[in-house]
């Protein structure tokens, strides 16, 4: 049985994963990312996880290769990541090039929303389509475009940055430089964010028991108040909901794809924000209004907006079908199993 090995870098958490050709897990190792150690640690702590990792199995069967999940902007061509908000000091640094050095070997690298797309397109949502786009929300928005099975890179590896979508023109300002992106009011951090400003404008005393006492004032317990009925709470939902309602709409309109997936932290709170995102993609794309499941009769083609299946295993699934992509394995995948063991001794 042939196997690869996934990588999902995250800002707080690197995870690493030896997974079979039909998808089965065999084992998932997680560690915290120490990004304020810099870049040199966390290569060298991901490089030794991943050999460690390759050693236990190397008897289990062939390798097919490495998957590394990236977050940020990266050039493909070159294997540069060029911008990384959640990983400081990465800026213009040829991650692909010192990877493969470290390890001997090739291996391929890509864009995290991007992997994720790939683990829900392979083993989630959408393993019974050959298109579909997907966003992730999560400490910013990601997303990752699926056509004819394959990920859509663009001219350079750059192509399916959703969260940069402008969803209110002169809205909030973006960390990438325009106004009203899509990641400034769905994201994790757009949430909080929205949570401070009720509370500065005395919206909310629950909010501001919350922000107070909570040492993690976050998304989740914000979305904890808005299902106990704190109507602040439930308005910044909406917010989220009709932000991603305009951005699915406009991907409707533009691709026409028979299925968009929405995933990542955020994606946790979706009773409280799927009606108002489903509002406002009725009202703005009449493709969607002749296409949703209502609208056709049974075996007609029909466009599906749904959630994720995958939770946050979908970009550590993504990374290891990378390589069995470019290598030509498609086996069916099976029934995964779970295991998630920390390597003792890893700097």
């Amino acid at each position: 049985m042939s196997y690869a090995i996934g990588v999902d870098l995250g800002g707080t958490n690197l995870r690493i994963a030896a997974v079979e050709e039909r998808g089965t897990l065999l084992e998932k190792v997680t560690l915290g990312t120490q990004v304020q150690r810099g870049r040199e640690y966390v290569v060298g702590q991901m490089t030794d996880a991943i050999r460690h990792v390759t050693t236990k199995y190397q008897d289990h069967g062939k390798l097919i290769g490495i998957g590394i999940g990236v977050p940020g902007f990266i050039d493909m061509d070159t294997g540069t990541v060029r911008e990384s908000p959640n990983l400081p000091g990465w800026s213009n640094y040829p991650v692909h090039k010192d990877i493969e050095s470290r390890l001997g070997t090739k291996v391929i690298l890509e864009n995290d929303a991007n992997a994720a797309a790939m683990g829900e397109k392979w083993l989630g949502a959408g393993r019974d389509t050959d298109d579909m786009v997907m966003y992730t929300l999560g400490t910013g928005v990601g997303g990752g475009i699926i056509m004819a099975g394959r990920l859509w890179h663009g001219m350079n590896g750059m192509a399916g940055e959703l969260g940069h979508h402008t969803v209110l023109p002169d809205g909030h300002i973006c960390g990438c430089g325009n106004h009203g992106c899509l990641e400034q009011y769905a994201s994790a951090t757009a949430v909080v964010r929205m949570a401070r400003e009720a509370v500065a404008n005395g919206l909310s005393d629950a909010l501001a028991n919350a922000s107070r006492n909570d040492v993690e004032f976050s998304s989740k317990v914000i979305y904890q108040l808005a299902i106990q009925g704190d109507k602040a709470a439930q308005e910044i939902f909406n917010t989220v909901g009709h932000s991603i309602g305009i951005a699915v709409a406009n991907m409707v309109n533009a691709l026409n794809f028979p299925m968009y997936v929405i995933g990542g932290g955020v994606a946790s709170a979706w009773d409280a924000f799927h009606n108002p995102m489903m509002e406002e993609v009725r009202k703005r794309s009449f493709i969607y209004r002749v296409t949703a499941p209502e609208a056709v009769a049974a075996g007609q083609k029909r466009t599906i907006v749904t959630r994720a299946l995958l939770g946050g295993d979908a970009g550590l699934f993504g990374a290891a079908r990378l390589p069995m992509v470019v290598n030509g394995e498609s086996s069916a995948p099976a029934a995964q199993s779970k295991a998630d063991t920390p390597v003792a001794g890893t700097r």
